[in-house]
């Protein structure tokens, strides 16, 4: 039983420039794992949250290779990304939290760190790295000259 989301066809901005349909998103019903009483088996609570990156127009293929290099296990061989939402007793506060858990993934994984720049360590803190190797040569010095009884 598959459904899309209902209402509308509006977008979720990701990251700059990246903005994704919600009828790319499949909504699928999960039934709940682990114990519970004779309810539990006719109630699909959590919901599954699938979109296909591989095909989507709204990325680049850079954007691509850098979310299935992030992403990892959570992009089956498919090219899926697939999350699934099962916190919550309702089925709407948990397709709410699949859809915020989505973005929020994808805009940490499309987000550019910045590039480090190299600097050169401070006078003091090149005296103290020669002055902790220094103590501990003499430290281990000391162990050698003692006299064995």
């Amino acid at each position: 039983m598959e459904q899309d989301q209902p209402g509308g066809d509006d977008e979720f901005e990701v990251a700059p420039g990246v903005r994704i349909r919600r009828s790319e998103l499949k909504f699928t019903p999960l039934r709940a794992g682990g114990p519970g009483g004779q309810n539990v088996n006719k109630v699909s609570n959590g919901v599954e949250l699938r979109w296909n990156l591989a095909t989507s127009p709204a990325l680049r293929p850079d954007q691509r290779e850098l979310l299935r290099e992030k992403l990892g296990k959570r992009v089956n061989g498919e090219g899926e990304f697939i999350l699934r939402a099962v916190e919550f007793r309702e089925r709407l506060a948990n397709l709410e939290s699949a859809q915020q858990r989505f973005v929020a993934l994808l805009s940490a994984a499309l987000k550019q760190q910045p590039r480090r720049r190299a600097t050169r360590p401070t006078r003091g803190s090149d005296r103290r790295r020669r002055e902790a190797k220094s103590h501990r040569s003499a430290v281990k010095r000391e162990r050698r000259s003692g006299t064995d009884e």
